[in-house]
């Protein structure tokens, strides 16, 4: 008799994401709360590589922000001990406030895991974290995007491999995983931040969720997931386009008499590609829209100031980016770093 269908499609998510990205004994890092996403991840993995020689590490890390989370970190490390990986880690952060309460935790945890893959496998051998992310986040990360209306790139929500980072279970249900831990006899941990609805995610999942899913007849989330995916392939098409348009400006600035001509999706995803490599970040849709009105409304307006300083100008059909300014020391004039 086979395992429970649970514990199948866990274990099947893990051994086709791990032989469609990572490579040949290439070391794998298991992100784990100790939530049942998580736990049923680092089941699956602790099963799949078991035959095989790729090292494989399982991490907690500990935000303290509730009493007791030190205790709980290292009540989830013995899982990683008794499942057999090795190393174990407990990483211990300090949440900012940068982004929000959300935002400022998912930064120092991302930092945290980045930061541990340093821990496994053959010195030059970098390593994939595997993330237990599922439809259900997707779903939610979807809808969160279209309420920031964000663009294409936020509504392609999670991608299955971004970086280091790989996401097995994007096609599998929390209730596919929260099974799978029953079936195993595995023990989870109900975060009650997952259920606080002072958080906007939360909200989502608990109330706009069950919405759409009642009123539209079910296989709401179903259908976000697959959204998303769709439109992570037209994110693809649209960033070689503006690549391509991308490379055959020179090195000075962005002539306008290139990318005036693009169409408006390219040739916006081209102007923010340049932006950001120019070390802009933080930009949003009112400011793409006034970057564009420099190539396509031009009637002499000044520099378009944008997050942190920068800006941008038009001069002689060229666009520039300044750099904000900076001071060297007291007394010491400003500088233009460009």
């Amino acid at each position: 008799m086979g395992p429970h269908p649970a514990v199948a499609a866990v274990r099947l998510g893990v051994r086709q994401a791990l032989a469609r990205h990572a490579r040949g004994g290439q070391p794998v890092l298991v992100a784990c709360s100790g939530g049942a996403d998580s736990v049923a991840l680092a089941a699956a993995v602790a099963f799949e590589v078991q035959r095989s020689a790729r090292p494989a590490g399982f991490v907690t890390v500990d935000h303290g922000l509730q009493e007791g989370s030190e205790q709980r970190a290292r009540g989830v490390a013995v899982l990683g001990y008794e499942l057999g990986f090795d190393p174990v880690e407990v990483v211990a952060v300090k949440v900012g406030t940068v982004g929000g309460p959300e935002g400022a935790a998912r930064d120092a945890r991302y930092a945290a895991l980045s930061a541990a893959t340093d821990s496994i496998g053959p010195d030059g051998e970098d390593a994939l974290v595997l993330l237990g992310h599922t439809a259900d986040d997707q779903a939610e990360t979807v809808l969160l995007g279209l309420g920031r209306g964000s663009g294409i790139a936020s509504l392609a929500g999670m991608r299955p491999l971004n970086g280091a980072y790989l996401r097995p279970f994007l096609g599998l249900r929390r209730a596919d995983t929260r099974a799978a831990c029953q079936a195993l006899g595995l023990a989870v941990w109900d975060d009650p931040h997952n259920s606080d609805p002072r958080y906007r995610r939360v909200r989502v999942r608990s109330e706009v969720l069950p919405l759409l899913e009642d009123v539209l007849g079910g296989g709401v989330t179903e259908a976000l997931a697959r959204t998303a995916a769709q439109l992570q392939e037209a994110e693809d098409a649209l960033r070689r386009a503006a690549a391509d348009l991308l490379g055959q400006q020179p090195d000075a600035g962005l002539t306008v008499a290139i990318i005036e001509a693009a169409p408006a999706a390219v040739r916006s995803r081209a102007i923010m590609s340049w932006a950001q490599s120019h070390g802009v970040r933080g930009l949003t849709a009112v400011h793409l829209a006034e970057l564009n009105g420099l190539v396509t409304r031009w009637r002499g307006q000044g520099p378009i100031d944008l997050p942190d300083g920068f800006r941008v100008t038009r001069t002689s059909g060229t666009l520039k980016v300044i750099a904000p300014v900076t001071y060297i020391s007291a007394g010491s004039p400003p500088k233009n770093q460009e």
